[in-house]
């Protein structure tokens, strides 16, 4: 097998990382048309379950990610795509990273670990 194994899993939970710090962004999914999309343009597509639809990472916030190299772990069945992260932030919350809040574990509570890299309000705004 050559690439993820689709046929068992129609939508692959796809880890993205910086490629250059290694830096944990996202989690998202991929199916095979967002796995062969991101293999041919270059930049990193994946499939929206709420949208049920491709999505092409940055269309609307111009926040690209270029595809750096690209894996598939032993069971095929789980991606990880190192990137460059164009215009500083992956989450759509405007940190860098979507895991921009740590636990306490003896407690259980959580706390911004992050600061924004953009204002969602205004780029997301509907005009």
């Amino acid at each position: 097998m050559d690439c993820p194994d689709f046929e068992k899993n129609p939508l692959i939970p796809t880890i993205t990382q910086d490629a250059e710090t290694m830096q944990v962004l996202m989690l998202a999914y991929m199916n095979a048309d967002a796995y062969h999309e991101t293999l041919s343009s270059g930049h990193v597509c994946y499939f929206s379950r709420s949208r049920q639809k491709l999505w092409r990472k940055g269309e609307t916030s111009g926040h690209t990610q270029e595809l750096k190299r690209i894996f598939y772990d032993c069971d095929s069945d789980t991606i990880l795509v190192q990137v460059k992260q164009n215009g500083g932030a992956a989450c759509h919350e405007g940190y860098a990273s979507c895991f921009f809040r740590e636990i306490e574990p003896s407690t259980g509570a959580s706390q911004i670990i992050a600061e924004r890299v953009f204002d969602p309000n205004k780029v997301y705004s509907k005009s």
